[in-house]
Parts: structure tokens; C-alpha cells; sequence
């Protein structure tokens, strides 16, 4: 009989009780998911009954046309200012910073991975002294039909 080890993620083959833990690991996986789902089909359809009081309220009916109104002339307001060269040039500017960071952030998220790789630490010492915890977020995704593996 042939035997397939399973692997961990650093390399070392998972002995027994590494294997019950992923088994049920994976079922507290997919008993959460379930949960999830399940409240948000609750949300959605709560959240839709409030949504038919507002609907069917003449009151707020009209303060909200009013509201709507008032947001358009406002919209309409910024977008006039906004077209100024002064004011145009700050929102470029204001733009090319916000990208910038992104970019920085996404650089600094693949050097912390590759950091905790290589050190094995989850931290590590700034430039002002302070210590900062290596922290990674998961989430679980569906995945899409036109997703093909490597």
C-alpha cells in the first residue's frame, strides 16, 4: 500500500494529531461559513422590512426627496469648485499621495510576510524605538468560475 504524506505548511510532514487537528479545524471552518451565510440571509431580509417601513412612510418620503434635492445642489456646488485650477491641482495632488501610499502599504505587507518568514518573529523594532506586532488578516472567498489553479 502506497502512502501519501501530508505535508505542513513548512515542509515537515503533519504526524497524527497534526491530521485530527486539520480535520477539525476544517469543519470549524466550514460550521462558521454555514453561520455566516445563514445570518446573512437574516440581515438581508431584516434589513429589507425596515427598509419597507421608510418606503412606505409619507413623511420620510418627503424629507427625503427634499434631502436628495439638497444633496444635488450640493454635488452640483462641489463639482464648480472643484473645477478651479487651484482646487483641481489639490485633488490631483491629493490623489497621487493616496496612491502612493497604497503602494507602500502593499510593499510593506510583502516585506513583513517575507520578514516573519525568514526571521521566524512576529515582531519588530521601528525606527522610534516602539516594537510592532506582525499581524496578517485571512478571509475566506468564493471562488470564481474562471479561476484556474497553477
Amino acid at each position: 500500500m502506497l502512502f501519501k504524506a501530508i505535508f505542513r505548511y513548512d515542509g515537515y510532514p503533519m504526524d497524527g494529531n497534526d491530521a485530527v487537528l486539520l480535520v477539525k479545524i476544517e469543519e470549524m471552518i466550514k460550521t462558521h461559513t454555514a453561520q455566516i451565510d445563514s445570518l446573512q440571509e437574516e440581515i438581508t431580509k431584516r434589513r429589507d422590512m425596515v427598509n419597507d417601513v421608510f418606503t412606505n412612510d409619507e413623511t420620510y418620503q418627503e424629507h427625503d426627496k427634499i434631502t436628495k434635492e439638497a444633496a444635488r445642489i450640493r454635488s452640483n456646488t462641489r463639482k464648480e469648485i472643484q473645477k478651479r485650477p487651484e482646487v483641481a491641482d489639490l485633488v490631483n495632488k491629493l490623489k497621487d499621495l493616496k496612491l502612493e501610499q497604497k503602494e507602500l502599504r502593499e510593499g510593506l505587507s510583502d516585506y513583513l510576510r517575507e520578514y516573519q518568514r525568514l526571521s521566524g518573529s512576529n515582531e519588530i523594532k521601528g525606527e522610534d524605538g516602539q516594537i510592532r506586532e506582525i499581524v496578517f488578516v485571512a478571509k475566506l472567498i468564493k471562488k470564481s468560475a474562471n479561476f484556474k489553479p497553477r
